[in-house]
């Protein structure tokens, strides 16, 4: 998919992806949700070697829902079954000394259980869920939001509900839009090392929305307080993005 007029005047030229390939992604009707917290606060979640990137004075927290579709390892189709899943994920934004952006992941829950026992082997605080796409939310008829609802499994785990609308009529290609979504890789720690995944993908063909509806307890379980509706939320209908080769930091390769 192509991005939104006027993207390509703030959106960055994403990096060459070194290869090899390790993975092939679709990821389809995303919401996210943001809300400035203190760079204080986002920076005891950085691994070593790894600062909070800040925009505005502020870093940011992110509650992002989206469809994974077609998943698949190096350039091979996507898998059957485990390929496809709804995930949502609560993140951070980070800076390398030499400028390198990426996100941390607080948590990212999925609901597939064979992808949530080799992520988190691998590292990545996946966690497995119920989760459902709007519509609907019960006592809701509106066909024109999307959303996501998460159920975590235990009688006293947090959830979410949430739910935009998407305004299409309103391309988002604002600098602030950019710097939340125009993000080229993660970065992690594994044992003690931090490291970084390296992905591509074109600009998100991005729009302004509006919450209809919001009752989390993800980004509060992940250990981060919000108060008050998210001051930027969007919609995208979606990209393809491709991973490559990580690397240690403080390695160069």
């Amino acid at each position: 998919m192509t991005g939104n007029p006027g993207a390509s005047e703030v959106w960055p030229r994403p990096p060459e992806l070194p290869k090899p390939v390790f993975s092939d992604q679709r990821w389809l009707d995303a919401a996210f949700l943001h809300w400035r917290i203190p760079e204080a606060v986002a920076a005891a979640f950085m691994p070593e070697g790894v600062q909070p990137d800040a925009f505005d004075g502020s870093s940011w927290v992110g509650l992002i829902g989206f469809r994974m579709v077609q998943a698949g390892l190096g350039r091979g189709p996507g898998i059957p079954y485990l390929g496809s899943f709804n995930e949502v994920n609560v993140r951070l934004y980070s800076r390398e000394p030499d400028g390198t952006r990426g996100v941390v992941f607080l948590s990212l829950d999925a609901d597939r259980l064979p992808v949530v026992l080799a992520t988190r082997a691998a590292g990545i605080p996946y966690v497995w869920s119920r989760i459902r796409q709007w519509p609907p939310f019960p006592g809701s008829t509106d066909e024109a939001a999307v959303g996501y609802s998460v159920r975590r499994f235990g009688t006293s785990a947090p959830g979410s509900d949430f739910a935009v609308i998407p305004q299409l009529h309103m391309p988002a290609a604002d600098p602030l839009s950019t710097f939340l979504t125009a993000r080229y890789g993660m970065h992690g720690s594994f044992h003690g090392t931090s490291y970084y995944v390296p992905n591509t993908h074109h600009e998100w063909p991005l729009f302004g929305a509006e919450v209809h509806q919001l009752s989390d307890g993800l980004i509060g379980a992940a250990g981060i307080g919000v108060s008050g509706p998210p001051e930027s939320v969007l919609y995208s209908p979606g990209v393809r993005t491709r991973f490559g080769r990580p690397r240690l930091l403080g390695t160069g390769g």
